[in-house]
């Protein structure tokens, strides 16, 4: 089990991260989410042990990680760490990068596992080409594979299907995400993609200028969001008063797909813009002075709409208990 407490390390005097406190349990995920800066990435390689913290302690299991002061080589041994920059050689194989860290004295079983990653990074068609030659995309499930190849507890991945290809990406994240639950590997992800998290993520750490917003289970940080800002993170949302939500003047998180077109409804709102998104339209709407986000599978056809807020559906949300 991965232990953090009380986490702090600065790049100067404000810049990194500041009192992060967590735990990840085996073959759990773990998805740090935030803006660009935030520190997801600086929080990674603390964790991994390339720094040495301001304040602090990090332990895997009974293991106290510490960073390069007290290691000749930098990086817990159990852990692997995928950065946004490749560490791969670019002078030989596919196969050759995979099988690099794996044992020589039982060539067999190097053989198999470098052949099972091949297969589960769909690289088999690439094995035998030279690394420097290959896509970004290409490079990174090269990385991925080496990063697994000798089995760490804790995989830390940092953007790790940013270079990938949209219609590849998803099967291979699901197959690689499923692996990693087959192996009871543990794995942090930071990530900008919601992709990477809803779905596969068991819980969620929110960061902001360093510090730690939220850590809780996925599912609740989704549908119970702290603010405006955690709930931003997963996509275009909306902040309106809603008397039935909240008799006063607080007002609601409502996601775009939470409010619904009608010719039956109450409310209205005039047409901004239209946006097709392939399975919705998004629409831009004023509402009450302010624009508001829907989310509908019908495309409205005049310029003014009526609209209700899906008070059950909010209300299942806002009330939502995790197990």
């Amino acid at each position: 089990m991965l232990k953090v407490k009380n986490l702090t390390y600065l790049h100067n005097a404000s810049e990194g991260v500041k009192n992060i406190n967590f735990e990840v349990q085996p073959g759990e995920f773990t998805a740090i989410i935030g803006e660009s800066g935030c520190g997801k990435s600086t929080l990674l390689k603390s964790i991994f042990g390339l720094y040495d913290l301001k304040e602090g302690q990090i332990f895997w299991n009974k293991d106290e990680i510490k960073g390069p002061k007290y290691n000749l080589i930098p990086g817990y041994e159990h852990f692997k760490y995928l950065a946004q920059e490749f560490d791969l050689m670019p002078y030989i194989s596919v196969e050759e990068n995979i099988k690099k860290h794996l044992s020589r004295q039982f060539p067999e079983k190097s053989q198999q596992k470098t052949d099972e990653l091949l297969q589960l990074l769909e690289l088999k068609d690439l094995k035998d080409k030279m690394v420097k030659n290959l896509s970004g995309g290409q490079k990174q499930r090269v990385a991925i594979g080496r990063a697994l190849a000798k089995k760490p507890q804790l995989i830390l991945f940092d953007e790790p299907f940013s270079h990938i290809d949209q219609f590849k990406k998803h099967k291979l994240r699901r197959e690689i995400f499923s692996y990693l639950k087959k192996e009871n590997i543990s794995l942090i992800v930071a990530t900008h993609d919601m992709d990477d998290v809803l779905g596969f993520a068991d819980s969620i750490m929110v960061l902001k200028n360093g510090e730690q917003i939220d850590y809780r289970k996925a599912e609740t940080v989704y549908n119970k969001p702290k603010n405006m800002y955690c709930a931003s993170l997963f996509g275009e949302v909306n902040q309106l008063m809603i008397p039935e939500i909240k008799p006063s003047d607080e007002k609601t998180i409502i996601y775009p797909e939470e409010i619904k077109i009608s010719e039956n409804a109450t409310e209205e709102a005039d047409v901004l813009n239209i946006y097709f998104k392939g399975q919705h339209y998004m629409i831009i709407a004023k509402y009450k002075g302010e624009e508001i986000i829907i989310n509908s599978v019908e495309k409205p056809t005049t310029n003014q709409i009526k609209f209700h807020f899906d008070l059950k559906r909010i209300k299942s949300r806002l009330n939502y208990k995790s197990e």
